[in-house]
């Protein structure tokens, strides 16, 4: 699949959230002098803001990339606890907050000045022992669990996922055959034990692992993929994934243990990694849930929580911003490919190109298809298409669309492959995946000065109706006799 296609079935996906919720309480002001009356900053406050933490920043990330998410925690009877019901209100439509007597929410207060923190002040007790809560957890995560496309596990070592809590989640997960992913806590990895895959920091992997791997080693990916044998015999873990800070991530399978994937971060200036865990845990979950691979949910994770870090205090990451910044990395010039990938574009680009051909005079002509299989008759018409204008876009059906148009059995190239190798001729100037039953709301989207196609004559074609009514021409190409992917598929069953 296309990166930009897993971003954009993040809106088909449901997650459940498991872990520690908190409130990050932000104080914002000012300090130029030291104080008087003890060598310590005078902060001369200036304003302040609260926002979801913790698991409940991987839920308020989750919305912002358009999945629908639901959180299971644990918080008090308190202020703090009506605030974060308050927030979490605003993200997610059924999730379980268990009030437990005796218990703070969990609160995290940050004293910023400038762009620089000076202080952190915590307010938390562990949730361990809490019998009445786990009587409400028990009733309840069955079925939440079944509803849900994909389960994270955000442990904070606050007491909620506590081991036994963990074992209970990870063998509910097991039994309704969704995937657990874990972003750990401490050196105890038991409690993990069964999870799917388990998003240790390098800190957190050396800890649990007893290692010492460190990027500046000449060993380093070695020791990776030792530590992580140990942790999938000791602790039957099945896949680990090790977030590395400004050296990216990489991933290691108990399949195929010393095969090792790494990928680079995206540069980024750094304002504030704060959260940034949590966008990457919200992201890799989302893509794994829509459709991905690991690799490219790899990818996708990477680019979210370079996002997060570029911006100051716990921020979330929205959908619109991880295509944005794959749009920079078509346009870049970078990597195997860049030319064609940057002729790939979504439908509000292909839009905003559009509207700049116009403005130097430049005929625009579109057409569409599935162009599964490519053959010769799909490039007679493409060429004859590209005849008609200086810029010929063409639209092309994701493979969810075909799917609902064609049966389950097709397309049988993925929407990756033909995207690339439309992109590959030089007659094709741009690329529009769309997910749509039919091409009219790209269409409408591009508005281009002739529709092309073979075949379809103007009242059975409802795209070149819409457009000859803003005063565009349609044009009816010749068909080459003799191809058709269905002929061709025919020809393969034999």
């Amino acid at each position: 699949m296309l990166l930009s296609s897993i971003v954009k079935a993040y809106k088909n996906v449901r997650v459940l959230c498991i872990g520690d919720v908190m409130l990050d309480h932000f104080l914002y002001g000012k300090v130029e002098r030291i104080s008087p009356e003890a060598p310590v900053p005078v902060f001369n406050y200036r304003s302040e803001k609260s926002m979801l933490g913790g698991a409940g920043n991987v839920v308020a990330n989750l919305k912002t990339l358009g999945c629908r998410a639901d959180l299971i925690s644990f918080i008090g009877s308190d202020a703090a606890g009506s605030e974060v019901r308050r927030q979490l209100d605003a993200v997610s439509e059924h999730s379980l907050l268990i009030e437990v007597s005796g218990f703070p929410t969990i609160e995290k207060t940050r004293v910023i000045a400038g762009n620089s923190h000076l202080l952190r002040i915590d307010n938390e007790r562990r949730f361990d022992d809490v019998a009445d809560a786990d009587t409400v957890l028990e009733a309840e995560l069955d079925a939440r669990i079944r509803a849900a496309d994909i389960v994270l596990l955000s442990d904070y070592a606050k007491g909620m996922l506590s081991p036994a809590r963990c074992q209970r989640t990870i063998s509910a997960c097991r039994e309704a055959g969704k995937p657990v992913i874990i972003d750990p806590k401490g050196s105890d990895y038991s409690k993990y034990s069964g999870a799917t895959v388990v998003k240790p920091n390098l800190k957190e992997f050396n800890q649990a692992t007893g290692m010492s791997a460190t990027p500046d080693r000449p060993d380093f990916f070695e020791l990776l993929r030792e530590g992580a044998r140990r942790l999938f015999e000791m602790h039957g873990i099945e896949n680990l994934l090790v977030t590395l800070s400004e050296h990216g991530m990489a991933f290691v399978s108990a399949k195929e243990p010393d095969r090792l994937f790494h990928i680079p971060t995206e540069a980024r200036e750094v304002f504030d990694v704060s959260g940034a865990g949590d966008t990457s845990l919200a992201a890799f979950g989302a893509s794994l849930a829509a459709g991905a691979d690991i690799q490219d949910a790899m990818k996708l994770a990477n680019i979210a929580s370079g996002i997060a870090v570029g911006k100051l205090g716990t921020s979330c990451v929205s959908d619109q911003e991880i295509l944005d910044a794959l749009s920079r990395r078509r346009t870049s010039g970078k990597g195997l490919g860049w030319k064609q990938k940057s002729k790939i574009v979504t439908v509000r680009e292909a839009a905003e190109i559009a509207a700049q051909l116009r403005e130097q005079g430049r005929k625009i002509g579109f057409t569409n298809g599935c162009f599964d299989l490519l053959h010769q008759g799909h490039l007679h018409s493409l060429m004859q298409a590209r005849q008609y204008c200086d810029a010929l876009m063409v639209g092309l059906n994701t493979d969810a669309s075909i799917k609902r148009l064609k049966g389950p059995e097709r397309p049988i190239q993925d929407e990756k492959t033909r995207a690339l190798l439309l992109a590959s001729l030089e007659f094709v100037d741009f690329v529009i995946m769309f997910d749509d039953d039919t091409a009219l709301p790209t269409v409408d989207a591009v508005r281009p000065d002739l529709i092309l196609k073979e075949g379809y004559t103007i009242d059975r074609w409802p795209e070149a109706q819409f457009v000859e009514s803003y005063g565009g021409k349609a044009v009816t190409l010749s068909r080459l006799e003799g191809f058709s992917t269905t002929n061709t598929i025919a020809r393969m069953k034999k």
